[in-house]
């Protein structure tokens, strides 16, 4: 109860909502306890499928709509679903140019969030979007990397925003705009803050000690600010010597914990933290180096993927406050995981589906289901007992609840 009050988000949320990147509370954990302890053999059963054109970003539900946010041709596209039967409800779409350096794919890759009526996205090329959830209709949008000078960066704007106080707050990544707020009725700037490129990673907000505490992994490193002010509180350099890497995963807040992780030789760190100061609890290169995907945490420990995603990564369980590792299954392969209860929901780059139960003495997966095709990058939601998963192809909706 105390990791769910110190994360607990002012977002209006109703029960069975996943309203934003890694759910209510941004940490990857489902509260709904109506998901079955297994699957029949031959899987859960799929409610419906939808084709679906390019892009990353994890699709997000809320008040019976799931909004998916893609690319059809030249078009980003902003699209509401039924969440009960995937059908149209409505689309916003504006015009791209983005082309990924590496070939891979070109659409939109961070997740959208849905505050109070509103849903917000930040596209591929930093165009900063606020839709009405109910109809579907513009109320406001910023090209941000035309009001800011930035660089493309290997793969683009990638970063989920980040609503808090009736502001959303993005990791723009220009100088003296490396992370801005912008009001979420008007979008005009609120405030601006550092210096520091954008990563792919999204920010979390938490209360700790009383405060309101905005965590950002910038391109740099570990950023603490004020939501409100963009005052930044402290800020700790934590990137990999390499130009080529990524600082993707999502800061966890646990209490008055903070524990970051990244790929490339960067490594985790636990910090406690302080006010405006904090001090290492840990840190090393051996126990979770988190590529794209964030940890999750239960009683006292956090379950992950370890390692770089093309060399096959291994599946960990962590102890937090030390960093000793209690299991782990050595070329597991790339994905994300997701608490449900006492529950993993890991969802492997190949399409499979596992669930085990979230405990450090050993890995007890239950038979894997394939419920989509190769590959799969994005981030599940969960909502009222149902799995929402896409790949680049396509979208499915997968039942899990009883």
């Amino acid at each position: 109860m105390a990791l769910f009050l110190a994360l607990l988000l002012p977002l209006t949320v109703v029960a069975g909502d996943w309203p934003q990147f890694l759910g209510p509370t941004r940490d990857g954990v489902y509260a709904g306890g109506d998901i079955v302890p297994a699957w029949p053999a031959a899987g859960p059963p799929i409610v419906w499928q939808k084709d679906i054109g390019e892009g990353f970003a994890a699709p997000v539900v809320a008040s019976g709509k799931v909004c998916l946010f893609h690319r059809v041709s030249s078009r980003e596209i902003i699209e509401a679903l039924d969440a009960a039967t995937g059908k149209n409800v409505w689309s916003f779409d504006y015009p791209t140019t983005y082309r990924d350096d590496f070939g891979f794919d070109d659409g939109p890759r961070s997740a959208p969030v849905i505050v109070d009526g509103v849903v917000y996205a930040f596209g591929a090329e930093g165009v900063l979007s606020a839709v009405d959830l109910a109809t579907g209709k513009k109320k406001w949008q910023v090209a941000t990397q035309k009001m800011f000078p930035v660089k493309k960066g290997w793969f683009g704007a990638a970063g989920s925003p980040l609503v808090d106080g009736g502001r959303v707050i993005v990791n723009v990544g220009s100088p003296g705009a490396g992370i801005v707020a912008f009001d979420a009725a008007t979008g005009a700037v609120d405030w601006k803050a550092t210096n520091d490129e954008a990563s792919y990673s999204s920010g979390t907000v938490a209360t700790i000690g009383g405060a309101r505490h905005a965590l950002f992994l910038t391109r740099n490193g570990l950023v603490d600010l004020d939501p409100a002010t963009g005052q930044v509180r402290f800020s700790m350099p934590f990137k990999s010597r390499s130009s080529a890497s990524v600082n993707a995963a999502t800061p966890l807040v646990i209490g008055n914990l903070v524990f970051v992780s990244a790929s490339y030789g960067t490594g985790a760190a636990l910090l406690n933290v302080n006010g405006a100061t904090f001090t290492r609890v840990w840190a090393n290169d051996d126990s979770m180096s988190n590529h794209y995907s964030t940890c999750v945490y239960r009683d006292g420990t956090l379950y992950g993927f370890h390692g770089r995603q093309e060399e096959g990564q291994a599946l960990r369980s962590v102890d937090l406050k030390t960093g000793k590792i209690n299991w782990g299954v050595d070329g597991f392969g790339a994905g994300t995981v997701t608490l449900a209860g006492d529950r993993l929901l890991i969802l492997r780059e190949n399409g499979e589906l596992l669930m085990a139960p979230a405990t450090p003495k050993s890995f007890q997966p239950g038979a894997p289901a394939r419920i989509l095709k190769a590959v799969v990058r994005a981030y599940p939601a969960i909502a009222d007992g149902r799995l929402y998963v896409r790949n680049e192809h396509s979208l499915v909706c997968v039942k899990l609840s009883r």
